[in-house]
């Protein structure tokens, strides 16, 4: 449809750029050194907050940055 080529690949095979694999193990980065304080987190304000209702903004935040290999954002990429 839009000129792509679908092809099936491991990760850090040859024929990939290994894109998808390397987001994967950046979000995963993100959230274990977000939850690696324990399960709890009291805010500035006194509120408390558990990773778990934090995540939305891990996603909102990884989702706006500009990567360094598109030098656009995840969101802007696939919404235009």
């Amino acid at each position: 449809m839009l000129g792509t080529k679908f092809a099936f690949s491991t990760a850090y095979h040859p024929q990939t750029d290994g894109l998808a694999e390397r987001m994967i193990q950046t979000i995963d980065y993100i959230i274990r050194r977000f939850c690696a304080y324990g399960m709890e987190y009291k805010d500035h304000k006194g509120y408390t907050h558990d990773c778990v209702t934090l995540l939305p903004a891990v996603q909102l935040a990884n989702n706006t940055i500009q990567h360094s290999t598109t030098r656009k954002s995840p969101s802007l990429v696939e919404k235009g």
